[in-house]
C-alpha cells in the first residue's frame, strides 16, 4: 500500500469558499491537477453551476475558480491507499485546519465534495470553527453513481454562498 500525499490548496486572499475533497486520485497525483481524471465529473458541475462553458485547459479552471471566491483543498495531508478508491484509505492524517483557517480569514463556507471528505473532517478536524457554514454535497468521482444531472442540481446550492 503506497503512501501518498495532498497537493498545497488552490487559494487566494479573496476566497470565501473551500471546497474539500478526500485526497487526489492516482490520476490527479500522475498530472499534479486537481481532479485530473477526466471521468471525475467535479470541474464540468462547477462550470455548469456557475453558467460558464466548460474549459479544458488546467490554468484556466484554475483562474475560474478563483474568480467566483472558490478555493480547493482537500482533507487528508496523507495517508495509506491502493488505488483511487475513498474506501481502500488507511492511516489518513488530516491537514492542519486550524492554521489553514486563521491564514485564510475570508473563508465562511467549507463544501465537502462527498462523504469521506465530510466524515473524515468530523472525525479528524471536527466543526468547532466559529463563523463557518459546512454543507455536504455528492461525490463528483466517477465511483459515485449519482446521474451528474443529479449531482448538479445539488451543487447548485454552490450560486448561494458565491453570491454571499
Amino acid at each position: 500500500m503506497s503512501k501518498i500525499e495532498s497537493f498545497s490548496p488552490i487559494i487566494d486572499a479573496n476566497s470565501h469558499i473551500l471546497i474539500l475533497g478526500s485526497i487526489p486520485s492516482v490520476q490527479s497525483l500522475q498530472e499534479g491537477k486537481y481532479y485530473g481524471n477526466p471521468r471525475n465529473q467535479f470541474w464540468k458541475i462547477i462550470y455548469e453551476v456557475l453558467g460558464q462553458p466548460f474549459q479544458e485547459d488546467y490554468g484556466k479552471k484554475v483562474q475560474f475558480i478563483k474568480e467566483h471566491g472558490i478555493a480547493i483543498w482537500d482533507v487528508i495531508e496523507s495517508c495509506h491507499r491502493e488505488g483511487s478508491l475513498d474506501s481502500n484509505i488507511k492511516e489518513e492524517r488530516p491537514n492542519d485546519f486550524n492554521t489553514f483557517l486563521k491564514s485564510y480569514p475570508r473563508i465562511k463556507y467549507v463544501l465537502f465534495n462527498g462523504t469521506k471528505a465530510h466524515d473524515t473532517f468530523r472525525r479528524k478536524v471536527g466543526f468547532s470553527f466559529e463563523d463557518k457554514i459546512f454543507h455536504k454535497l455528492p461525490s463528483s468521482s466517477p465511483a459515485h453513481t449519482m446521474k451528474i444531472g443529479n449531482k448538479i442540481e445539488e451543487w447548485k446550492v454552490l450560486l448561494k454562498y458565491t453570491q454571499g
